[in-house]
């Protein structure tokens, strides 16, 4: 009988132990990071696929595998592409495991985007306005809201196929600082002035872009 008082004593402890320190299956491995590098074209990334894969490889390359990576990049025309539409529906969390963003509305709201959690895929922070050089401008094509541009003009450097000086892209701020409409803003803060590789650097930028894990 006192056997079986302790063994039952045991599995109350056990349990009152699970309840009071839950073991938790959220998943913080990383699932957003800032490209350490672009494709080094300016912003011909090979389209949304050559954007998408270039995410992947990074990944890869900074041991997290096993992850479907996704461009945050929105494309125009019929077949236009909202970048809000493809980038999963979140928690995001950078290198370190700090989570940026809890859902798609999370993430186009009250976010926990700033310079130092907006990490490389490496962990490192980027350099923003103040830094040399200055890389803050990230290439997004993408409205406030998340969505494609609908105006007038090139807003996405030829849905990311293009390096011409006589293009632009909607570029971010990942700083949350600088110049244009919308200075603060990590995803619509100016359109660049060209898509080549020496055009985006000249104004701030270097071709870098952000990747969202689906899964």
């Amino acid at each position: 009988m006192h056997a079986g008082r302790l063994r039952l004593l045991g599995v109350a402890l056990a349990m009152a132990l699970a309840m009071a320190y839950p073991v938790s299956t959220q998943d913080a491995t990383m699932s957003f990071f800032i490209t350490s590098a672009g494709p080094g074209d300016g912003a011909n990334l090979g389209g949304l696929e050559g954007a998408d894969a270039h995410c992947s490889t990074l990944a890869e390359a900074a041991m997290v595998s096993g992850k479907t990576w996704r461009a945050y990049l929105s494309t125009t025309g019929p077949t236009g592409i909202n970048a809000r539409d493809r980038i999963g529906s979140g928690p995001w969390y950078n290198a370190d495991g700090v989570e940026v963003a809890s859902s798609v509305h999370d993430l186009l709201g009250d976010n926990n985007l700033t310079k130092e959690t907006q990490l490389t895929e490496n962990g490192d922070i980027v350099n923003g306005r103040g830094d040399s050089p200055n890389l803050h401008d990230i290439l997004t094509g993408t409205q406030l809201d998340g969505t494609a541009w609908e105006g007038e003009g090139d807003s996405t450097c030829g849905n990311w196929t293009s390096n011409a000086s006589d293009g632009s892209a909607l570029v971010g701020h990942h700083d949350r600082t600088g110049g244009g409409p919308n200075p603060t803003h990590w995803s619509t803060a100016h359109g660049s002035r060209g898509c080549g590789q020496a055009d985006l650097q000249a104004t701030g930028g270097n071709g870098l872009y952000y990747c969202f894990a689906i899964d």
